[in-house]
């Protein structure tokens, strides 16, 4: 199915117009819960049809719609409250219950506005079998709920999309209404338990619920602030949901304005006990700060364990055995690349490219002495988790190291080419030198070569791959084909 913003193009809305009906559509949960209603979003076609393009059921009430409009036209009869509703810019309630569907529903028709034009209508269906008669907390709620559909119409309501609106409060965690002065006029049962456990003991209906609030932070700074939000919130702006936190519990608090045209202006808020998201937070935060230590300390014992094989390395008279260390102090230099990057990352992800952007320079050492090979890069590796970077990254500097060591002859120049490209699901890397080629009868998967050995170790093993040479298909030279299943399925 088309995404919300190709389906509000199709009905020839604007970008700000798509984006204001992306916002109500990101918040509009909360209208359903207060109104006990079903929404759903309707735009007008060329075509003199109305086509739905998001629907909502409530969590407070049954439902009034079980089948799935998104994709629906209507047209006749069904369609002119729509229509009303979009030429007379008002809210339009029809006058008979609808007892054509499984259940009685009566519709109330909002346009929604923004910029002074009504870019989409609003219908909010309510299921009649359920109605019985309202408590103090369902009658809020419906009050609520018709002021924000006047906002809605006069297009002051939705807010701008929250950051994390999966953590915003529900109608259910907690609500309460406030009034022109920030007293408290309402408080549901839920929140009340909220402030209860934030250690408030005496009753809050009455009291300045910002005042409330700035007495039970523990910090002071931090209990100015919300207090502050809420105070933003009865003036008619809409400030950021913020944390309140003591030692006993930790609430998330989010509050609106109520500004309908004609009503009784205050304010919306919503609390959420919090306490043990944030503990887990906390957790996972402390957890990933050892895990980011770990590995910088890695990274730093490698680059120990590396400058005294180096040091080693140069004591050596025997040209084999220096070029063995040497070759030892550039794989390890490798692996320190990588446990660099994990200890600046948030995630156990590396940036693969990055990573080889620092260890390719590293093999100008081994192709400064007679053999000037140049190294070239194409592609993009992408974001790989670490347990399939740190063998990927070794696999291929001792592939390359292997290219620059036997593919040209002492003293001429050569180019070596690192590619890396996607075939579905699957990193294909490839190593591409225009060389002399392979020796005559020489078999990769029985070579005895150190450099070889781990490369094919490292890809059977570790990266559950397949590694083919053979010269490439135009052009002299040899070419290593590095083939890495799953690999190349993008990260989300």
């Amino acid at each position: 199915m088309s995404s919300l913003s190709e389906r509000l193009t199709r009905g020839s809305a604007s970008p700000s117009q798509v984006d204001h009906a992306r916002r109500l559509v990101a918040d509009w949960q909360l209208l359903a819960d207060l109104a006990f209603a079903d929404l759903t979003l309707w735009v007008p076609l060329a075509s003199g049809a109305w086509w739905c393009v998001a629907q909502v059921r409530p969590l407070t009430a049954p439902t009034s719609q079980p089948e799935d409009l998104i994709g629906s036209e209507v047209t006749g009869p069904v369609a002119e409250p729509l229509l009303l509703a979009q030429r007379e810019g008002r809210p339009i309630t029809e006058g008979d219950p609808d007892w054509s569907g499984a259940f009685p529903r009566r519709r109330e028709v909002i346009p929604v506005r923004h910029d002074g034009a009504v870019v989409a209508v609003l219908a909010k269906d309510t299921n009649l079998a359920a109605t019985r008669s309202p408590s103090a907390l369902e009658l809020t709620y419906l009050d609520i709920a018709a002021d924000l559909s006047l906002m809605v119409a006069a297009g002051t309501f939705p807010p701008r999309m929250l950051e994390d609106a999966e953590m915003s409060p529900r109608v259910g965690d907690g609500l309460v209404r406030l009034d022109s002065t920030g007293a408290v006029v309402y408080a549901s049962p839920n929140a009340l338990s909220a402030y209860r456990r934030m250690g408030v003991t005496g009753d809050v209906v009455g009291s300045g619920l910002g005042e409330v609030t700035r007495a039970v932070s523990a910090d002071q700074v931090a209990g100015e602030a919300v207090a502050a939000s809420i105070g933003a919130a009865v003036a008619g702006r809409f400030p950021d949901p913020m944390d309140v936190e003591n030692d006993a519990a930790t609430m998330l608090v989010r509050a609106l304005p109520l500004q309908a045209p004609g009503g009784e202006a205050g304010a919306l808020v919503l609390v959420r006990d919090v306490t043990d998201v944030r503990r887990r937070d906390r957790a996972l935060m402390t957890k990933d700060a050892t895990i980011r230590e770990i590995h910088h300390r890695v990274k730093n014992n490698l680059q120990t364990v590396a400058a005294l094989l180096r040091l080693q390395a140069r004591r050596m008279t025997e040209p084999a055995a220096r070029a063995a260390l040497e070759e030892s102090v550039r794989r390890v230099a490798s692996i320190a690349v990588v446990h660099e990057t994990l200890a600046g990352s948030r995630e156990d992800v590396v940036d693969v490219d990055d990573v080889l952007d620092q260890v390719l320079p590293m093999l100008g050492d081994v192709t400064a002495v007679g053999r000037p090979a140049r190294f070239t890069r194409s592609g993009a590796f992408g974001e790989l988790s670490a347990a399939v970077a740190t063998p990927l990254v070794m696999a291929v500097t001792e592939l390359l190291q292997n290219a620059a060591l036997h593919a040209f002859p002492e003293g001429e120049p050569g180019t070596i080419l690192l590619g890396a490209e996607r075939d579905g699901d699957d990193l294909v890397v490839r190593v591409h030198d225009d060389g002399r080629g392979l020796p005559e009868g020489f078999d990769p998967a029985a070579s005895t070569g150190l450099g070889l050995q781990i490369v094919r170790t490292l890809v059977t093993s570790e990266l559950h791959g397949s590694l083919e040479m053979g010269p490439p298909v135009t052009g002299p030279g040899t070419e290593a084909v590095l083939t890495l299943p799953g690999a190349g399925r993008p990260r989300h």
